[in-house]
Order: C-alpha cells, then structure tokens, then sequence
C-alpha cells in the first residue's frame, strides 16, 4: 500500500543525443511519506521493505549524469530541492522531504538547488549496480547497450507488489 501518497506522475524525456534518456517515465511519487514524517530511516525502511535495497544518504549530484547499468531510486529524506531531468534540455522538477523520484536507467539527472538541510537515499534493484555516464560522447552507443539490457523490477520501491512501476515499465 501507498501510504499518504497524494499524486503519482509520469514524465518522459526523449533522446537528445547526449543523453540517451529512456522510453520508460520516469515516476514521481509525491509524498510517498508524509513530510512530517520523512526521514532517511522512513525512507530506507520503505525501499528496503520493497525490496529496493537503500545504499547510500547524500545530496545528489550538481552535475547532468546518469546510470546505464541500473535504474535509480531518489528518496528525499529531509529538505527540498530543484533537480532538472531529461538533461540539458529537460525539465525542472521541485521536490521536498517525503518525495520520491525513480529514475529509469539512462535517464539524465542533476541537482539545480537545495536547501542547506537536503539529504536523499538512493536505492537500487537487487543485483544493479550503478555506473555514473556524465554523458560524454565516447559513452554511447555501449552505454545504449547497457541500458536495454538493465531488467525491469520485480516490485516497485514505492508500491511493494502493487505500485505504478510494474504495469508502466512491462
């Protein structure tokens, strides 16, 4: 179950040629954990208990990247933030604490602003590990091998057995 989640989105980014993107969306989860409540243990124990092990807490990167190997999970555990997806050419994307972003494999990524107390948890699907592609030129066409090799989820880190992810992303 989806606790006090009000709002799932879907976005879609296409590829600029720089950044491969995905023709999966990317899910926004909007308060997947009540702002009041949202912390980076909230967090962990949502994702791990959806079988999305959590593997770090960080800020994350100011810089367009993205990961070819493995599909990305964003939790934002305290604070809010401005992060631009789709690369260069993307679109903002304000989130605050209780958020949650899952990004496909591929898809462009960066911290635009932050607020002095932001903090995220990432987490990944069991047995993906991550690769960080800045989106040089050199990186395709293996990186768009890698991509359409990363499987899709088994649950989804939000949902467990019955979020969003598992009928969007078949």
């Amino acid at each position: 179950m989806i606790g006090n989640m009000s709002s799932v989105v879907f976005e879609y980014f296409a590829d600029d040629g720089r950044f491969p993107n995905n023709v999966l969306p990317v899910v926004i989860y909007r308060r997947a954990i009540s702002q009041a409540e949202a912390s980076p243990e909230a967090m962990e124990a949502l994702f791990d208990g959806n079988g999305w092990p959590s593997q770090w807490r960080s800020g994350i990167f100011d810089y367009h990247h993205y990961h070819s190997t493995a599909h990305e999970c964003l939790g934002m555990a305290r604070g809010s933030a401005t992060l631009r997806l789709g690369g260069p050419e993307g679109r903002d994307v304000a989130v605050a604490a209780g958020d949650v972003v899952l990004l496909p494999a591929g898809t462009a990524h960066q911290r635009v602003k932050a607020s002095a107390d932001f903090l995220a948890v990432g987490a990944y699907p069991p047995g993906q590990d991550w690769d960080l592609l800045r989106g040089d030129t050199s990186d395709r066409p293996e990186a768009d091998k890698r991509i359409a090799a990363v499987p899709s989820p088994s649950t989804d880190p939000v949902g467990g057995q019955g979020g969003p992810v598992l009928e969007m992303w078949r």
